[in-house]
């Protein structure tokens, strides 16, 4: 297992990879956000802890670029106990996050846990999903599932990767109606740390995207008091 660890405090990244270093973990730093983020477009990592105040970038922009082109599991370190900063870590794609100070069996125990998770949501992706599906056509929408890349009218639109699942989940069953709980369940998983608010974050910011007036949305529709489907 290969992972990052992003603190601007020495004295707590010696004390995490004291903790977590072993033959079977290998552990790499950064002091900043930028470089976090640096070490994170030129490593595959299994897991990494991220602080949310860092010097150049801080721990929320990191997490937000990085889920720009990667779902590599992250969990926050922050000394803010408010629930405004844990729910904004997860909206930006946050996996979970620990307040500081903390035990690192705390941290050790919460790793494990998501590295565990996303093992599931992989294996049932992967046998759910026939290899000659890769692409979807939904009028002027193609959808490239194995490079997660959606295009308009052929003109490639940029989102997240966890937008791209949103999007993928209700465009392979248009019309069906999927509730908050249940896209929180499929796409984030059933022990996420968040509510029903980060689905509706996400579906914003996509229809942002995607959507010619995102008011009057024609792909990601709403069923008032139910949830989301895919209109096309």
């Amino acid at each position: 297992m290969k992972v990052l660890v992003v603190d601007d405090e020495k004295v707590i990244v010696k004390g995490i990879v004291f903790g977590i270093q072993n033959d079977e973990t290998e552990v790499d730093t950064a002091y900043d956000g930028e470089e976090a983020l640096a070490r994170i477009r030129e490593n595959d990592y299994d897991i990494i802890l991220l602080d949310v105040m860092l010097p150049k970038l801080d721990g929320f922009e990191v997490c937000r670029r990085v889920r720009e082109f990667s779902q590599v599991p992250i969990i926050m370190l922050t000394a803010k106990g408010d629930d405004e900063d844990k729910i904004s870590g997860l909206n930006y794609g946050a996996d979970d996050y620990v307040l500081k100070p903390f035990n690192i069996n705390e941290v050790k125990a919460r790793m494990e846990a998501i590295l565990r998770r996303t093992a599931a949501q992989q294996n049932r992706k992967s046998a759910g999903k026939a290899e000659d599906d890769s692409v979807i056509n939904i009028s002027d929408m193609r959808l490239e599932c194995n490079n997660k890349r959606v295009y308009i009218n052929n003109k490639e639109v940029n989102i997240t990767v966890k937008e791209f699942e949103v999007l993928e989940l209700l465009a392979r069953n248009p019309g069906k109606v999927y509730s908050r709980e249940k896209l929180l369940e499929l796409i984030w998983g059933l022990d996420y740390p968040g509510g029903s608010r980060t689905v509706d974050v996400h579906v914003r910011r996509l229809r942002e995207k995607i959507e010619e007036h995102p008011a009057e949305p024609r792909y990601v529709q709403t069923k008032w008091g139910v949830g989301y489907y895919f209109g096309g």
